[in-house]
């Protein structure tokens, strides 16, 4: 299992050839009080770049960017219902997507933890 985290602070949890992805902690910070996601549905699929949702904070609005290619095996429907864990716990159990992963190499252009905190330095 690996962790990764993309340049729009989406971080990606790795087993096999499903990927679950959740913002970071640092994104939760930023946007303050969510109030609102908007989700993919299972099936959906994407490609890497795409805007797979939104999020909205007391803040702002905030896209969901697809880290990388793949197919939405699961929703976190909870988050409907409660979108304050997103605050609460963004990189735990307020996942968002578990992803079917179609291109592995993608992996390759995220960031580790390291290069994740020295981007946003």
């Amino acid at each position: 299992m690996g962790i990764y985290y993309s340049e729009d602070h989406e971080w990606v949890s790795v087993e096999g050839d499903i990927a679950t992805v959740g913002i970071t902690a640092h994104a939760a910070e930023q946007l303050g009080d969510v109030v609102f996601i908007e989700m993919k549905e299972a099936d959906d699929e994407f490609e890497k770049g795409d805007e797979i949702g939104v999020i909205e904070s007391v803040k702002a609005a905030s896209e969901i960017y697809a880290p990388i290619d793949g197919v939405v095996v699961e929703a976190n429907e909870e988050l409907e219902g409660a979108p304050g864990q997103l605050n609460e716990s963004p990189e735990d159990n307020a996942w968002i997507y578990k992803i079917k992963i179609a291109d592995a190499s993608q992996l390759d252009d995220l960031m580790d933890l390291d290069g994740y905190k020295s981007f946003i330095g």
